[in-house]
C-alpha cells in the first residue's frame, strides 16, 4: 500500500528499510523521502516503522549442552 503519496513511498519500503537499520522518521525521511511533501503520511509512516522495528527478530540465545 502507498503510504508516501507525493514521493510513491510504499508500506514495504518502510520496512525493508526498518530491517536494513533505519531507527526513526527523520532517518526514513533521508533514505526514502517519505514525508517530505506535504507531510501527510508522517503518522502513518512513524507506526509502520515502529512496528518493523519491534517485530525486527533478536539474535537467537546461544545454546550450552548440560555438562556431565
Amino acid at each position: 500500500m502507498y503510504v508516501c503519496i507525493c514521493n510513491g513511498i510504499t508500506d514495504k519500503q518502510i520496512r525493508q528499510a526498518a530491517e536494513s537499520g533505519v531507527e526513526d522518521l527523520w532517518e526514513l525521511q533521508r533514505r526514502l523521502g517519505v514525508a517530505s511533501g506535504c507531510g501527510s503520511c508522517k503518522d502513518m509512516a512513524s507506526q509502520i516503522l515502529g512496528e518493523s522495528r519491534r517485530a525486527r527478530p533478536t539474535e537467537p540465545a546461544l545454546y550450552y549442552p548440560a555438562t556431565a
